[in-house]
């Protein structure tokens, strides 16, 4: 649930008669619900990195993705459009009162690692990480014999 912002503009009259710049004040919609723990859902491919923010029950709070943000090509895969969206749903948990992650991560891409790093550099309290990579046990089908 992302906050809702509105900007308004008044402009004020100095005493000379000359207008000062307009003076923007942002409002903020708060959260409905405060909550001190989350699970951060980092899946990392080779081609862009997704990052979900959920409560404990699994219910998602927030999401980013290096794509969302205008990373387009083969820069989405990059440890850098990983950080930033680390950064990004950081300031948005900071926003809810979140303390505490937990995080699982899924994939083998690059930005594994800096979705973290942001969230550490915030002031996160990381309790755990869980690399939950689905890994095949048998792989692919082989080819059926050839008959000669």
């Amino acid at each position: 649930m992302a906050k809702k912002t509105t900007a308004k503009t008044e402009e004020v009259v100095v005493e000379e008669g000359v207008p000062k710049t307009p003076e923007v004040t942002v409002a903020t919609k708060t959260p409905k619900k405060k909550i001190t723990q989350a699970v951060l859902h980092i899946q990392a491919t080779f081609n862009n990195t997704k990052v979900v923010l959920t409560d404990k029950g699994g219910n998602s709070i927030a999401w980013s993705s290096s794509g969302a943000l205008g990373f387009k090509g083969a820069k989405k895969g990059t440890p850098f459009a990983a950080a930033k969206v680390g950064d990004i749903l950081a300031e948005k948990a900071e926003a809810m009162g979140i303390k505490e992650i937990e995080v699982i991560i899924r994939g083998v891409g690059s930005g594994r690692e800096s979705a973290i790093r942001s969230f550490i550099a915030r002031g996160f309290d990381v309790s755990n990480i869980k690399d939950m990579t689905p890994v095949p046990f048998n792989g692919p089908k082989a080819k059926k014999p050839r008959r000669v």
